[in-house]
């Protein structure tokens, strides 16, 4: 597990929190239930709006990984991919039948065993290419949900500003109350502004990366498999997947 996402949101929240604390105001100042129900119900049903039902609650499944996910480093899908290669070396392509069922991965176990099965290599290349950029496209769509919603929802906390402040206009018989009054519909741009740079657009951003970071893996692993059923030495299969990665997602020693 990854913990940027969880320990960039803490830590813009906390910084609001001191902001706040250091200002002698009071939290509970900016935690008012009607502009918050306005600013995170209104952005959600418009930002399923903006798309289909499927695609919604794809990125509802999604938003966990935001925070779980795990990055699988690429030094590890290479060494993989190495041994995978010493197999076939030694004992043939027919042992990378054994090799698919021990590997957990279904793209690369898909792989293997379509060279165990003798697939045509540009067949191959096409299947797991197609494969690739299915993922990618569900991944993206899921990444591009939440950064729409970080687009809308500054504009809705602005929206819930106008309908506190067309309350405050109704209530100017009562000057002792206008500087509450006023204080409150500010809340809702606040919240507004505030989720979409603090939790939507983070979100948003960290699935876009976790799928080119995984569209990289399954990359790899295609680059590794067909070089495998071409008959390319490990070593050689070793140096040229680790051209495919930039060099500081390596270990040094590599």
């Amino acid at each position: 597990m990854d913990p940027a996402t969880l320990i960039g949101i803490i830590g813009a929240f906390g910084a609001l929190l001191a902001m706040i604390l250091m200002e002698g105001a009071s939290p509970t100042s900016v935690l008012l239930p009607a502009p918050m129900i306005l600013v995170f119900g209104a952005t959600i049903f418009v930002g399923i709006a903006s798309t289909t039902l499927p695609d919604a609650l794809q990125a509802a499944k999604a938003l966990p990984g935001a925070f779980t996910g795990k990055v699988t480093r690429p030094h590890t899908v290479i060494d993989q991919m190495v041994e995978v290669a010493e197999v076939a070396r030694r004992q043939g392509l027919l042992a990378l039948e054994q090799e698919a069922d021990r590997i957990d991965d279904p793209f690369a176990k898909a792989a293997l065993q379509g060279v165990a099965d003798g697939m045509d290599a540009d067949e191959l290349a096409v299947l797991l290419e197609d494969k690739i950029a299915t993922h990618e496209r569900a991944a993206k769509q899921a990444a591009k949900f939440y950064t729409s919603m970080g687009g809308y929802a500054p504009t809705i906390g602005i929206i819930g500003t106008v309908v506190s402040l067309t309350h405050v206009l109704e209530n100017l018989s009562s000057p002792e109350e206008l500087g509450h009054l006023i204080a409150a519909a500010f809340v809702a741009t606040l919240w507004g502004v505030l989720s979409a740079n603090f939790l939507w657009l983070p979100i948003g951003g960290r699935l876009s990366r976790l799928a080119d970071l995984e569209v990289q893996r399954m990359t790899l692993t295609m680059e590794g498999v067909l070089a495998v059923q071409a008959g390319s030495q490990p070593r050689v299969l070793g140096e040229r997947l680790r051209a495919l990665v930039p060099p500081h997602e390596l270990p040094k020693a590599a």
